[in-house]
């Protein structure tokens, strides 16, 4: 007689434990965090070396960014500016041949308070990845150099960001004039693209066919080479978004949104803005931040109470990783919503228009597929009443459903059911 549970029980009762799994009650002071490395322990939860792609702290996802300059320009140093070290930083070519990962966490004032009054035992911010890769130079889509090995690190980043130098320094060789950085730079990538896309516009001839859906694809290929033949990165050009949006599956670099950084020097820093309009004018308005890399960077290193102490003294505010990360935040449309508990209080970024289910999928796609509703309420009215308790009494946590689309600062507990 066969058994009661069928041919294979095991797997019955893997079905019964996945079941019990999901059967969580969401409420984040009950709520046992995902595993992660250990908060205190520096070397895991602020840089390591290795492969692109990594999943994130606790595995959330991440937005990423990769780093792109020429020899010399500072990225290394901003690299290490923004993740506390760990990359090397010297004064010649190619001193990267091998791609550095950073991962950094984003210092929120919002979500400390919240900590604070949920008295959390673990307060975790939200963070972004870095991606150093080695220095292009002119020619390098022709095998230059490192030629465009490196490339390959950061075609699934989210952003690009030019590290454009600006200081000068007699010991260092390169270029001081960040107009000509960027024009190398955009250049190479922009032929680096071309290539990519000649490929893919032979391949797609190939199958459209066998496939006549495919024909929209081989038009935009076809738009995207002849725009790309003259060195004018895609972001520049007027191809229209939804051949943008066909393009995507080949991972253009010049495809991306980008952020220029412009590195100056210590004599640069009483008039920043006369080094980086240029730049500004230059790329059409896009976003970017001037900084001395090196200054940020031997301050990154100090312990938080004497780099406090030197940036302000040095008149840097707040430092490199919070101005990076808010120019970034804005670069990408993100926005932040938190979860605040006994256990655990955390930010996590969302895109700007994202729906409830939308923010619920960031933290696992099991709370987007099954989502009933969010309970919500701004952080600023949160901390005014001092609890959650205290402010369901005073009927100022909202029941949001589907269609509900969550603003920056927003507090919420997720209520679903699979």
């Amino acid at each position: 007689m066969r058994p009661a549970l069928g041919f294979c029980p095991w797997l019955a009762f893997l079905r019964r434990a996945l079941v019990r799994l999901l059967l969580v009650f969401f409420d984040m002071a009950e709520r046992v965090p995902a595993p992660r490395p250990d908060p205190t322990d520096r070397d895991l939860t602020w840089f390591w070396a290795g492969p692109t792609g990594a999943s994130g702290i606790g595995g959330a996802a991440v937005e990423r960014f990769g780093f792109v300059g020429l020899p010399n320009s500072g990225k290394s140093s901003l690299f290490n500016a923004l993740v506390g070290g760990g990359a090397l930083a010297v004064p010649y070519a190619f001193a990267t041949t091998d791609a550095n990962v950073g991962m950094a966490r984003i210092p929120d004032s919002r979500l400390e308070r919240l900590g604070a009054m949920s008295r959390s035992a673990d307060v975790v911010p939200t963070t972004v990845e870095f991606t150093d890769i080695g220095g292009l130079v002119e020619g390098a889509a022709r095998g230059e150099g490192l030629g465009n090995r490196f490339l390959a690190g950061i075609r699934e980043v989210d952003a690009i960001v030019y590290v454009l130098r600006a200081f000068g320094d007699p010991d260092i060789p390169g270029s001081t004039d960040p107009l000509e950085n960027l024009r190398v730079l955009e250049v190479e990538l922009a032929l680096a693209d071309l290539e990519t896309c000649e490929r893919q516009l032979e391949k797609q001839q190939r199958s459209v066919k066998a496939d006549p859906s495919l024909a929209p694809v081989v038009e935009a290929a076809g738009r995207a080479v002849k725009q790309l033949a003259d060195g004018v990165p895609l972001y520049r050009g007027d191809l229209e978004e939804a051949d943008r949006a066909l393009l995507r599956r080949f991972f253009l670099l010049t495809d991306k949104p980008v952020l220029a950084v412009v590195n100056l020097d210590e004599d640069q820093l009483d008039d920043p803005g006369a080094v980086l309009a240029p730049v500004v004018a230059e790329m059409g308005g896009a976003d970017a931040v001037a900084m001395c890399i090196q200054l940020e960077a031997e301050a990154a290193v100090l312990a938080d109470d004497e780099q406090s102490e030197i940036l302000e003294g040095l008149g840097l505010g707040e430092g490199a990783l919070p101005r990076f990360a808010h120019a970034a935040h804005h670069l990408l449309g993100l926005r932040t919503f938190f979860t605040t508990g006994e256990k655990e209080s955390r930010g996590w970024t969302f895109r700007a228009g994202s729906t409830a289910p939308e923010c619920a999928g960031r933290i696992h796609t099991d709370f987007q597929r099954g989502f009933i509703r969010a309970e919500t309420i701004g952080w600023d009215v949160l901390i005014e009443k001092g609890s959650w308790l205290g402010a369901r009494e005073a009927g100022l946590v909202r029941s949001e459903g589907k269609d509900y689309r969550p603003a920056d600062g927003d507090v919420m507990e997720f209520r679903f059911n699979v």
